[in-house]
């Protein structure tokens, strides 16, 4: 099973010993106050090389302090980093994995105030920021950094480095037509704007020694207007090969792009892989491909028709640092899926927080994880709800060794999310949710059906501990004129459970996440939508990379969002109200779906009187919000037993 995807490949002097690459990832923890790697990043790591990767990189490798692209990523500008690299590589190196350091300039993309670039262009979306256009004795200068960066990578112990050339960050600044007008010898033409790259080539060569590995990651297309294209691509690798490059890594997106770097849910698995496929075909060193690669059946497959020579993975390695052990294992529904939101990565890490993961909380605490002790005490646990947050509590209090048993009122699990999951793009959500249903499956927790939290209940199992975590239900605002209206009232949930027919000219009240998805399912069933957002922005719990694709396909339904939105009244057919300070009336509709607040579902809280057991609230019961923060509110009450 899955012989290709576990077959070994020759990256230049490297024999892998799989097809899988953790690829970088600019996660900003686990550094110092002079960006050296500390046991929380050394941690993380080591985790990821204990499960199985066969190569993997240190993102964001800063080789100059005006490149930092955020503020807390590993600096190899300096030789005083070379110390904390060693004892990372040394801790890291136990396992069979090699190695490495992506290298990188953020040019305009970085978080500085201020920033250099090709040209005085400022990026197009994301970061902002005065830029200023480098002189030629600086782009020399910065050529020769990312040599001596290259040169600290060596001494330190690290197998190659990864020139980062994509995705809109310097080297991919020079590239793009749109963001280098200079008329000198490093732009204009093909020839000029790839000059750069060469020049950190030959820096390289010359500084950490012509036989040390170096791979490049590099744009399939920009995905924007004037920018590179996958023949610029095809151009240029056969340089790069020529050049002493032991691999490429093909990737696609700037900030800004039509296509984003870090697409979510809402985009097809394997996106960026008919890039990879198209440079393979004109170069012999091995061809990395990536995103939203997250399937270990379709990886293999990738390799199996060649399509590319090793799998590149990001996100799925922040779900299941044990992905490559399992897959090799055939443990596939054992493998904790990343399921696309964009949340604890990238949106995180944008907004200069440490980088995490929803369905994973484990990830940036690994060295502290590393000192628990193991549970000596045991109790029984009874878990009242099986929505993610409840079987996320009774998988941990599981796997500490308590005995465990959840009930649930309705006869399946899920609660809201499995709902959610049936809305048009975001079926993935409910991978967790299988997930965490095989886990229990395995680790022998029996799920009673159709049966609501009772004194009988607790008097027949007697337990020493009650999780609730029975969820939340639409909270019904009070608006003049909503409960006289002649147009049918519904919430979001009957939506999703079919519970009620809407008509086809629906308002829905709410413009967070729910009330969004709700519009969107509403639309692909050809119904015309109204959104009405009392708050300023729309769904601003989603991450930013999630809500562009969900923004985008609104616009491509038959629906019209309004903000700022104060109602005035509602009518027999239709609603009253302001926007933006404009007073807007519409009619003729025949629906209103209300999907803004939740309130907490917490009645059988009232049981614990009859009981003997300590009670326990977590996730939407506690109060309402979003998967991550219920998933590592329920982890943590298992841990803590």
């Amino acid at each position: 099973m899955l012989s290709d995807l576990f077959s070994p490949v020759q990256i230049g002097p490297m024999a892998v010993k799989n097809r899988l690459l953790m690829s970088a990832m600019s996660i900003n923890f686990g550094v110092d106050d002079n960006c050296h790697v500390t046991d929380q990043l050394i941690e993380y790591f080591v985790a990821r090389a204990r499960g199985g990767a066969g190569m993997m990189l240190v993102g964001g490798g800063s080789v100059h302090p005006g490149g930092q692209e955020l503020p807390d990523l590993p600096q190899m500008y300096d030789d005083s980093c070379i110390p904390s690299l060693k004892n990372m590589v040394k801790k890291v190196k136990v396992y069979d994995t090699w190695f490495g350091v992506q290298l990188m300039h953020g040019g305009r993309q970085s978080y500085l105030p201020e920033k250099v670039a090709p040209s005085a262009i400022p990026a197009p979306a994301v970061v902002k920021g005065e830029v200023r256009a480098l002189e030629i004795h600086e782009i020399k200068e910065l050529a020769d950094c990312f040599g001596e960066s290259a040169r600290r990578c060596k001494a330190a112990g690290f197998d190659f480095v990864e020139i980062h050339g994509a995705h809109g960050y310097l080297i991919n600044q020079f590239l793009a037509p749109n963001s280098n007008i200079r008329t000198d010898e490093y732009g204009g033409s093909f020839e000029n704007r790839t000059r750069f790259l060469f020049d950190i080539m030959a820096a390289i060569r010359e500084k950490a020694g012509a036989d040390y590995p170096v791979g490049i990651r590099i744009n399939g297309n920009d995905y924007i207007e004037n920018g590179w294209e996958l023949k610029d691509t095809l151009r240029l690798a056969p340089l790069l090969e020529k050049a002493g490059a032991v691999y490429l890594h093909i990737s696609g997106g700037v900030y800004g792009s039509t296509e984003l770097t870090i697409p979510s849910m809402y985009t097809p698995q394997g996106c960026f892989i008919h890039l990879a496929e198209a440079v393979k075909q004109v170069v012999d060193i091995p061809v990395i491909t990536v995103g939203r690669i997250k399937d270990p059946v379709h990886a293999d497959s990738i390799i199996k028709e060649g399509k590319a020579d090793m799998v590149a993975l990001g996100r799925s390695f922040l779900a299941d640092p044990e992905y490559p052990n399992k897959a090799k294992a055939g443990m596939l529904s054992n493998i904790r899926p990343c399921v696309g939101c964009c949340l604890g990565c990238i949106h995180a890490v944008l907004a200069k927080e440490p980088g995490s993961c929803v369905v994973n909380p484990d990830v940036g605490r690994e060295y502290k994880l590393a000192e628990e002790t193991a549970v000596t005490e045991t109790f029984k646990v009874l878990v009242a709800g099986a929505g993610p947050s409840g079987l996320a509590a009774a998988r941990m209090f599981a796997l500490e060794g308590h005995e465990v048993m959840v009930c649930e009122k309705a006869d399946s699990t899920g609660g809201l999310l499995a709902l959610a999951a049936t809305a048009p793009g975001r079926g993935e959500l409910g991978d967790i949710l299988r997930f965490f249903n095989e886990e229990l499956d395995r680790l022998a927790v029996p799920v009673r059906f159709n049966t609501p939290l009772s004194k009988e209940l607790l008097d027949e199992f007697r337990p020493d501990q009650v999780i609730l975590a029975t969820g939340s239900m639409p909270d019904m605002p009070v608006i003049k004129g909503l409960f006289k209206t002649k147009m049918d009232l519904i919430t979001s949930v009957d939506v999703f459970n079919e519970a009620d027919t809407p008509g086809k000219k629906v308002i829905v009240l709410g413009g967070g996440m729910t009330g969004l998805i709700t519009a969107d399912t509403l639309a692909e069933k050809g119904c015309e939508v109204v959104v009405l957002n009392r708050r300023k922005s729309f769904a601003e719990e989603m991450s930013s990379n999630d809500r562009y694709y969900l923004r985008e396909r609104l616009k491509k339904g038959n629906v019209t969002l309004y903000k700022k939105v104060s109602v005035t009244s509602f009518s027999d057919d239709g609603v009253a109200f302001t926007s933006n300070g404009e007073n807007v009336t519409l009619s003729g509709y025949d629906t209103v779906v209300i999907s803004e607040k939740h309130q907490p579902v917490r009645e059988a809280k009232t049981l614990e009187k009859k009981s003997d057991a300590h009670f326990h609230i977590i996730g939407d019961a506690k109060t309402p919000r979003h998967l991550m923060y219920c998933i590592s509110e329920a982890e943590e009450a298992g841990r803590a037993g």
